[in-house]
């Protein structure tokens, strides 16, 4: 515990004198140091919550938070199975779909896509595909009419439009008079949707779950019943609680488990930036060491007069901690003022910045996000400043550790 005259001497320190302006040049460049790694680590990682937000958004536009299906694929009485998931209170929606792979052809251009059954009626609950479809309506998909919605990319690709013919090849055959046919069946572009990932907008195509079931020679079966959540960072929670609850040979699987390498991979490469990135506070912090030991240096006969007059090795190492910290927590506390300010208003300096320059840092036709999201997490801004200030505290440690060791006969010798 100090005393109040180690907090007096400690300030006094910290200001300049003549001789002494070296030394407090040194300390402000300590401190401003400090300030721009937080600053940086704390936009820096705002930035990456946005992007892992918008493409979290994005592929639950077109996933759902849950899924039940069946360990063979094909789900019977799927209607009592939904009754029961919406039976839980943290279920909000469900919707059954129908899933397969096919092959689509339209006069020269053939490529391979999913195909996916909905009910127009029951999907806009579950995903934001339906509040994606730029060209036609989902409601244009009805049963019998074979009407297909097409990713943005993969109508491209096919080169087709709205009413032009698709042509969609089964993996299911049937066996003719001839041997073994391909099941084919001849659809009607109704629509166009585009969620912004290229993983859907190119391999994805909607049709009628009526339409998808009788193509894939379901029956009256499906493929599984899609769920939305209350909340869905609860989504693993929740799937374990259904899969308890639904007896039988069912399977309940939850997106952070369908999309689980990719979310892994972006947090990895946040601790790899917060990491990174914290080296750059480092560095300001090992400027603290050098700016207290020539302090020390050059307060030996100051820190002799102390012992001298009773001022215990402690309160000696007291004052020069105080010093040290005082550097770190007016840098950390700047640093954090730059940054949340920063972080809460890139969405607007960027687009001001490109507008100025006449630049584009992330190009319409090149990006499916051309602007720069941002997502500021108020734990993340504790963690980055207790950081901040561990480092601050930790560089003090070494030159107050030395001053406190100088003896007084040596330090007065030659005064």
């Amino acid at each position: 515990m100090f005393r109040p005259v180690e907090l007096f001497i400690g300030l006094r320190y910290t200001h300049a004198k003549r001789r002494t302006h070296f030394i407090s040049f040194i300390s402000l460049t300590s401190m401003l140091g400090i300030a721009l790694g937080v600053t940086a680590l704390i936009t820096v990682l705002s930035v990456m919550n946005g992007f892992e937000q918008e493409l979290r958004d994005r592929i639950l536009g077109m996933a759902s938070h849950a899924t039940v299906t069946t360990y063979g694929g094909r789900l019977e009485n799927w209607k009592s199975v939904e009754q029961v998931v919406l039976e839980h209170d943290e279920v909000i929606a469900a919707a059954p779909y129908v899933r397969g792979e096919s092959m689509l052809s339209a006069g020269k251009q053939v490529s391979g896509a999913i195909i996916r059954g909905i009910l127009p009626a029951a999907e806009g609950a579950v995903s934001d595909v339906v509040a994606h479809i730029r060209d036609g309506s989902v409601r244009h998909l009805k049963p019998g009419d074979y009407g297909i919605i097409l990713g943005s990319e993969l109508a491209y690709a096919m080169g087709v439009g709205l009413g032009d013919p698709v042509t969609v090849v089964s993996p299911r055959v049937m066996i003719g008079p001839t041997g073994v046919l391909p099941r084919l069946r001849r659809f009607t572009v109704v629509g166009i949707f585009e969620v912004g990932m290229y993983e859907y907008d190119r391999g994805v195509a909607l049709v009628h779950l009526e339409d998808a079931a009788r193509l894939l020679q379901l029956g009256d079966d499906i493929t599984g019943v899609r769920l939305k959540l209350d909340d869905l960072f609860r989504a693993p929670v929740v799937a374990a609680e259904l899969g308890r609850q639904l007896a039988g040979d069912y399977l309940v699987r939850d997106w952070t488990r369908q999309h689980a390498n990719f979310f892994r991979a972006v947090k990895t490469e946040k601790r790899v930036m917060f990491i990174i990135l914290t080296l750059i506070i480092a560095v300001a912090a090992f400027n603290i060491v050098s700016t207290l030991v020539m302090v020390v240096a050059d307060k030996r006969s100051d820190i002799a007069i102390l012992r001298t007059l009773g001022a215990s090795p402690r309160s000696i190492m007291m004052i020069f901690v105080i010093q040290g910290a005082i550097i770190g927590v007016f840098g950390t506390l700047l640093g954090v003022a730059g940054g949340v300010a920063l972080a809460l208003n890139v969405e607007t300096l960027v687009p001001a910045i490109e507008a100025f320059f006449n630049v584009q840092f992330l190009a319409a036709d090149v990006y499916y996000i051309s602007d720069v999201p941002s997502e500021l997490h108020w734990d993340d801004v504790g963690v980055m400043a207790s950081v901040a200030l561990l480092l601050s505290l930790l560089a003090t440690l070494y030159p107050a550790w030395r001053a406190a060791r100088t003896h007084p006969v040596e330090a007065l010798r030659y005064e």
